[in-house]
């Protein structure tokens, strides 16, 4: 188990693939750390995770309050001291029509899907920089051996902000806007070995495209050369993938798990 006992922290983990993320690395062994606005949702997914036998806690979390996310980072370090590895997962649609899409749809979806990138990468950052400086310093006293796996983030952008989508204005600039921020903030941390990656999820399995129309269902799948929507489990299996030793070499990457779509 790569992961056993690493501090996982999965912002908007409460359902779909945030959850699925926190479930995966909960499996290989690590500390899933449930955050979600909705206190009850996140102690249900955390509940359901113990009751396997695995590792998880749980906090309430608006990720759009920068000293809200500092709280809930100081009770996670009071008991764990360190934080591996942080997936900014937290996001939400507010779809419209540019010309009908009002301010407040505009800023509500900004707030959440990028500020909160900022607020949570800002804070963990800070964690991460000084775990790293201990392990720089351990590999200094060693003769110069590698210190070990350093800090790992992952943020999970949209192939929306990659090719854009009409009624999704707001979406689209702010997942176009993690992407741009992952590759700033991997250069600025990769002298101390910290990565900085993002994953652009397609259309994913969710109860919103199970409702879909078969017509819609279809049309949808013309445009995807897989042919199919892909799963939580998809997007959940290159997380664990860029958190792994195996992925240490790799960072300020986008990686598509959309079947094909950008091609």
């Amino acid at each position: 188990m790569k992961f056993k006992d690493k501090v996982v922290v999965v912002t908007g983990s409460t359902r779909g693939i945030g959850r699925e993320i926190a479930s995966t690395f909960a499996r290989q062994g690590a500390v899933a750390i449930i955050l979600g606005r909705n206190a009850a949702a996140a102690a249900e997914v955390c509940n359901d995770l113990v009751q396997k036998g695995l590792k998880a806690e749980n906090f309430a979390c608006d990720v759009t309050n920068l000293a809200n996310v500092q709280e809930i980072v100081n009770k996670i370090l009071d008991k764990h001291k360190s934080i591996d590895i942080l997936v900014n997962n937290a996001g939400i649609t507010k779809d419209n029509l540019l010309v009908r899409m009002s301010e407040n749809e505009w800023d509500e979806v900004i707030q959440v899907n990028l500020r909160g990138v900022f607020n949570c990468t800002k804070v963990v950052a800070r964690v991460m920089l000084k775990v790293a400086v201990k392990h720089a310093d351990a590999a200094a006293d060693l003769g110069g051996l590698p210190a070990g796996q350093a800090g790992r983030i992952i943020n999970i952008s949209s192939i929306i902000g990659i090719i854009g989508n009409a009624g999704q204005a707001n979406y689209a600039a702010s997942k176009a806007g993690i992407i741009g921020f992952t590759k700033a903030v991997a250069r600025e941390l990769a002298s101390r070995g910290i990565t900085v990656n993002a994953v652009a999820p397609g259309y994913i399995q969710t109860d919103m495209t199970a409702r879909l129309k078969e017509s819609a269902r279809t049309q949808l799948l013309e445009n995807i050369p897989l042919g199919r929507l892909g799963t939580a489990e998809d997007v959940a299996g290159v997380c664990l993938f860029l958190a792994s030793p195996q992925a240490g070499y790799i960072t300020g990457q986008t990686f598509c798990v959309d079947g094909g779509m950008a091609i």
